[in-house]
């Protein structure tokens, strides 16, 4: 392991990194509990909408030229409709929401207060916004019984309501991809974790 660096990103500049932060989700997201089958094309796709935000906001770890982590974060008024509409219904003012996406760290720099940082890094920037009130991400629900479950798999829901999240099970989405092993795509319910921000 070489000395770890930081990048951040605003917007548009987001896209020049597009080609590292899809690999590294492709790869941290084939695990368990995602099990995601992906692809560069469709992951490009998926990831235009940071480039089109103009408030964006990504951060990203490097060991040498390999993006071994990175964190992203967006309003929730610049979110796709099915990020949005578990909001809509409960009547959440989207103004005042900043959604969290992927928080990814590949194995091998887990455990040196990275994830910690993570979240630092993206309320940082969602309290520079005064409009933002909530912050919110969501996570993939599973069986415990699924046959590719690990032995020794540990939920994050621990570590998220140390950071201050409060799962809402009111909240709910459903997202759709390639689990590994599969022929065809198949709807996720996905369940939000929300924050009050002081």
């Amino acid at each position: 392991m070489t000395k770890l660096t930081y990048i951040t990103k605003t917007g548009t500049t987001i896209a020049s990194v597009f080609d590292d932060l899809a690999q590294l989700r492709i790869t941290v997201f084939r695990a368990f509990p995602y099990l995601y089958e992906g692809s560069i094309d469709y992951e490009k796709e998926y990831l235009k909408v940071y480039a089109e935000s103009e408030n964006s906001f990504l951060f990203a770890v490097y060991d040498g030229s390999t993006m071994v982590g990175a964190t992203t974060c967006i309003p929730l008024v610049d979110e796709t409709p099915e990020v949005q509409e578990p909001f809509v219904n409960a009547g959440v003012n989207l103004k005042n929401v900043f959604y969290f996406g992927e928080s990814i760290l590949l194995p091998a720099y887990r455990g040196l207060g990275l994830g910690h940082r993570f979240f630092d890094e993206r309320e940082a920037h969602a309290r520079s916004f005064d409009t933002c009130k909530i912050t919110s991400f969501c996570s993939v629900v599973r069986p415990d019984n699924h046959p590719l479950k690990p032995a020794d798999y540990q939920p994050l829901d621990k570590f998220w309501a140390k950071k201050g999240y409060q799962k809402e099970p009111s909240l709910k989405s459903k997202f759709e991809w390639l689990d590994i092993g599969e022929k065809h795509s198949t709807q996720k319910e996905m369940i939000y974790w929300i924050k009050q921000l002081s």
